[in-house]
């Protein structure tokens, strides 16, 4: 298993090429299960719209379905380098199932030294069946326990890449740049969300609250939080960008504020001095915020 995927390297360029040109495939399970891709776009606007958060200003219409497959690109559902929880190679065994137990995930990459060096990942399931989750062994090598991780550029269809983790058995791919440096990361259940919508799981909890205070100036909020209460809240009136618009949610103002669903990272500016830091979202609508108010400003 190799340390670091060459772009230059022939599996890296057949990686590219079976990205550009997926060639003729065997029906997959999933293809069986939700009909060929022709149904999919006809059907897919009455069964599969959603509302984007925010009120009547901020409404998108997303469509799921089989065309999907074929329309989106890795780069659409990756996540974000940031956001990718990883353990390296030398980690401990008590240190792994720290890591297992504060992120909630069941996989996660190993590296070597960076994350652009990925060796493979390693499971859950493989650690607890041999070692227990309090066990203590000094016999542990992580080295031993990996499994292989897919590569795959991020142009590569998502259609191709649900057929290749299928075929591979595998649930989780690394998107790897030109240069060969980690970019981001992709899961089966990711790709599955844009068939059939999203999918919540054990680990979807759903917040009490809308939002928490972090500090005298700074919030964390969710796109949903009622954009009245949140007013109130900060003691600053943020609705007054448009009155030809009326919203209702605090991700509908950002969505109005910027005139399209912003990246994660991106920071969008209120003409009051407050800036929305888009921390959770994908193409087709906002998840979370950080709501940093100037000090002086709040109420």
């Amino acid at each position: 298993m190799s340390s670091n995927p060459d772009p230059s390297s022939p599996a890296a360029r057949g990686a590219q090429e079976e990205a550009d040109d997926p060639g003729p495939q065997r029906q997959g399970f999933f293809a069986r299960l939700f009909g060929n891709g022709d149904e999919a776009e006809t059907s897919g606007s009455d069964t599969g719209e959603r509302p984007q958060e925010g009120g009547s200003a901020g409404v998108i219409q997303p469509q799921f379905g089989m065309s999907n497959l074929r329309r989106m690109r890795v780069y659409d559902v990756a996540i974000p380098r940031a956001e990718i929880e990883a353990v390296s190679c030398d980690e401990d065994l008590q240190g792994l199932l720290k890591v297992f137990r504060d992120s909630g995930m069941t996989r996660l990459p190993v590296y070597e030294g960076t994350l652009d060096s990925p060796l493979g990942l390693v499971h859950l399931k493989d650690v607890a069946l041999r070692f227990g989750f309090n066990g203590v062994d000094d016999s542990f090598s992580l080295r031993t326990m990996m499994r292989p991780l897919l590569y795959v550029p991020p142009s590569m269809p998502i259609g191709v890449l649900l057929t290749k983790m299928q075929t591979e058995r595998t649930h989780m791919a690394l998107v790897i740049d030109e240069y060969g440096g980690v970019d981001g990361l992709v899961t089966i259940e990711d790709l599955i969300e844009q068939v059939i919508g999203e999918i919540e799981d054990e680990h979807d909890i759903e917040e009490a609250q809308p939002w928490t205070r972090e500090s005298e100036t700074q919030w964390l909020a969710l796109a949903r939080a009622p954009l009245d209460e949140f007013q109130a809240e900060l003691g600053i009136a943020l609705s007054e960008v448009d009155d030809e618009e009326e919203v209702d949610t605090l991700g509908g103002l950002v969505f109005l504020l910027s005139g399209r669903v912003p990246a994660r990272g991106e920071v969008v500016p209120h003409p009051s001095g407050v800036e929305f830091e888009v921390i959770d979202a994908d193409p087709r609508r906002i998840k979370r915020l950080r709501v940093r108010v100037p000090k002086g400003v709040a109420g």
